[in-house]
């Protein structure tokens, strides 16, 4: 109920003042049960404009403990279904969390790799969760306002969302297929980031 109201009212609160955000492959997320979405962090607000997105899907979130050091933010993350990762030390928790959340359809997950190019270790993360919870990962980028400035001043907002795949154990002829699937999310960013957006879906 939280997280459907706070998205709500930022909903407005964008349309107001940045206009209407454009959705490129929107009909790709899988609508019968949840999924993981990667996405490369690229700015504070890129998880807001992806959660608009991917709507009315609800999501939680893996984010870095430190977000939660911050009484007030803490408990206003954690409403919004986040959860604290400990990225320098992981815990076991880190992927059972997750892979039990997903398994009860209820939330997706997004996970957000540091960076466009970095932290595979996080991308790998997101193949294993996958792969456990036998969900879909869905590769998205976001290009836009990358600060609250930005907004005020209009600049476009799209959200590009790439094919769905599952995650398979084994591929035959594939020694290492954590690596193969990292590849995989990185090459469907890159792809994501050069596609047009004549092919856009309006919100």
């Amino acid at each position: 109920m939280f997280f459907s109201v706070v998205r709500g009212i930022i909903r407005v609160l964008i349309f107001i003042f940045n206009g209407k955000p454009t959705y490129i492959n929107r009909d790709k997320l899988p609508k019968d049960e949840t999924y993981v979405l990667i996405a490369p962090h690229r700015s504070i607000i890129d998880p807001v404009f992806i959660a608009l997105a991917a709507s009315p899907r609800q999501f939680c979130f893996m984010a870095k403990r430190e977000l939660f050091k911050n009484k007030f933010f803490g408990w206003f993350i954690s409403n919004l279904n986040a959860f604290p990762v400990d990225r320098d030390n992981p815990k076991p928790s880190a992927i059972k969390q997750p892979i039990k959340i997903l398994k009860e359809n209820k939330l997706s997950l997004v996970i957000f790799p540091s960076g466009t190019r970095h932290s595979k270790e996080l991308k790998g993360g997101a193949v294993t969760i996958a792969r456990m919870s036998k969900r879909q990962i869905v590769p998205v980028v976001y290009e836009g306002p990358y600060s609250i400035k930005e907004i005020f001043q209009r600049k476009k907002a799209i959200v590009k969302i790439g094919d769905p795949f599952y995650v398979e154990r084994k591929i035959e002829g594939i020694e290492d297929v954590n690596q193969y699937y990292s590849d995989k999310i990185q090459r469907a960013f890159e792809e994501l980031d050069q596609l047009q957006t004549e092919k856009s879906m309006p919100k």
